[in-house]
């Protein structure tokens, strides 16, 4: 594959699909009270896909050194475990369990669109 760089719009939307899979994973697993947990992993699984995308998008990261993987592919999934990781040292989660589960979740959509879509 010839490396190339992404538009804005491919990599909003790739950051928009991973959101919503977040969202529903965390929606699955976390209690009905935890509503403000569930959005924020939506929403920060969201950014951190798109803010990393967005910034390390250049031919060389974007090029697939391993057939089907390129260094955004698996770069994009640990941020968005840091991203979730931070959230929930700064905010406790209702259910640190369940909370651990849908961030798994949620990292796991985000390799998996990362290398769909992009």
């Amino acid at each position: 594959m010839t490396a190339e760089i992404f538009s804005a719009a491919h990599i909003a939307l790739t950051a928009a699909i991973t959101g919503v899979l977040a969202y529903a994973a965390a929606a699955w697993r976390l209690p009905r009270p935890a509503w403000l947990d569930v959005a924020a992993v939506g929403v920060l699984a969201a950014g951190s896909v798109f803010l990393w995308r967005i910034s390390a998008n250049m031919p060389a990261l974007n090029s697939d050194g391993l057939p089907g993987f390129s260094a955004n592919d698996w770069l994009a999934p640990v941020a968005t475990y840091l991203f979730l990781t931070v959230y929930a040292d700064l905010r406790p989660p209702a259910d640190v369990r369940r909370y651990g589960q849908a961030r798994a979740l949620a990292v796991l959509a985000s390799l998996a669109v990362n290398v769909i879509t992009i």
